[in-house]
């Protein structure tokens, strides 16, 4: 294992399968905050991924600078072990809001798998979103298709 890898299984496995040792949530406001986190951490993913896609597009001139920073936050966001932000009794057939559904606590290796390819995804989108446009547009078709594979296994349709 890859020391990139094992950073991302050191700071994403517990914390999607298990709640980072955060009992189930019983506590109708510890359940509310924590639907609320991973939305907000959905909200950054799509914030950058919209300025890259729109840069890739044609939508957005392409800057460097401007690519580069979405992509470290894009990195960045993907990295990040929140306590607390995945208990369990927060999917989407116990709590309204919540689109998760309830397989994404059962399947704790695939799900630590999908959260390792799409940091490792994003931290190549973030070497390669300074150096042209081509390089950015190369390195951008992997994050999508990481969101996807997890989406597609894990997350309810919009109501």
């Amino acid at each position: 294992m890859g020391l990139k890898t094992w950073i991302a299984c050191a700071a994403l496995g517990a914390t999607v399968v298990t709640g980072a040792g955060v009992a189930v949530a019983q506590d109708g406001k510890a359940a509310e905050n924590a639907v609320k986190v991973r939305k907000a951490q959905m909200q950054i993913y799509a914030y950058n991924l919209g300025v890259l896609g729109a840069m890739a597009k044609g939508q957005l001139p392409y800057d460097a600078e401007t690519a580069t920073n979405a992509a470290n936050s894009l990195a960045a966001a993907s990295g990040m072990r929140i306590p607390g932000a995945w208990l369990p009794g927060t999917d989407s057939e116990s709590f309204e809001g919540s689109r998760a559904l309830p397989a994404i606590w059962e399947n704790g290796d695939d799900v630590r798998a999908k959260a390792v390819a799409l940091w490792e995804a994003s931290t190549d989108l973030s070497d390669a979103a300074g150096m042209g446009l081509d390089e950015m547009k190369a390195a951008f078709g992997p994050v999508g298709g990481a969101c996807g594979a997890c989406h597609k296994a894990y997350r309810a349709p919009a109501n």
